[in-house]
């Protein structure tokens, strides 16, 4: 999607990126280069993540009731590159541990409890990656394999069976553009041939709440429980 954050305001990220203090969830190489938790730290990506515009994508896919769970934020530079190969997004981020069927393994990721939760859980969920900087296929750029999220949750064993199946798009974009994406989209990026920042914020949201007494784990600072607005 095309256009979804102007200069200035991508310019006004990037300073408040600049201002991050020190934590569990912040990774520095040579800057700032990944940010877990990040709707817990970013005032202004709590602020994104709730303004129209972001509302109306998600709230077209997820309805009206739909809400953030998480934001990360990613960067590859010549200090910090790397490549991510082919999966899905299996994980969410909660506040407690519960024994309930279908959810597991467990797993702990900057001071978060994280799990894997039902295919079900997944399916209902939606995630927008807004690009700061222009990102091309030499720079890194996301792969996917179109429509495979409707395949469910795929087995390791299975997947480079599955991209060699079907066709690969390569989401190029300018800055201030979006991807749009399902958790069960099976996606990979290759490390970045150009020395030059690929500034993602990646931006996971739900439809619903968790069962069992299950509950997305978020800061009491962190307004993500707010429901969209009709």
């Amino acid at each position: 999607m095309n256009g979804v954050l102007g200069s200035e305001e991508i310019e006004v990220l990037l300073s408040s990126f600049e201002n991050l203090g020190q934590s569990e969830s912040i990774r520095r190489r040579g800057g700032v280069f990944a940010v877990r938790n990040l709707l817990d730290v970013s005032p202004e990506v709590r602020g994104l993540a709730q303004c129209p515009r972001v509302r109306k994508i998600v709230g077209s896919i997820l309805g009206p009731q739909a809400f953030p769970v998480r934001g990360i934020l990613f960067d590859k530079t010549p200090e910090a590159n790397w490549k991510v190969p082919w999966h899905q997004d299996l994980t969410i981020a909660v506040t407690s541990r519960k024994e309930l069927e279908g959810f597991g393994p467990w797993s702990m990721k900057a001071g978060v409890l994280h799990v894997q939760p039902p295919a079900h859980v997944l399916e209902n969920m939606f995630s927008i990656r807004i690009h700061l900087d222009p990102c091309g296929e030499a720079n890194g750029a996301l792969k996917v394999i179109p429509g495979s999220h409707r395949l469910g949750r795929i087995p390791e064993v299975e997947v480079l069976r599955v991209v060699s199946a079907f066709p690969v798009t390569i989401c190029s974009v300018l800055a201030g553009d979006a991807v749009l994406m399902r958790p069960l989209v099976l996606h990979s990026s290759s490390a970045s041939q150009i020395p030059q920042h690929r500034r993602v914020i990646h931006l996971d949201f739900a439809g619903n709440a968790l069962p069992g007494g299950l509950r997305w784990a978020v800061s009491e600072t962190g307004h993500v429980h707010e429901p969209l607005p009709h």
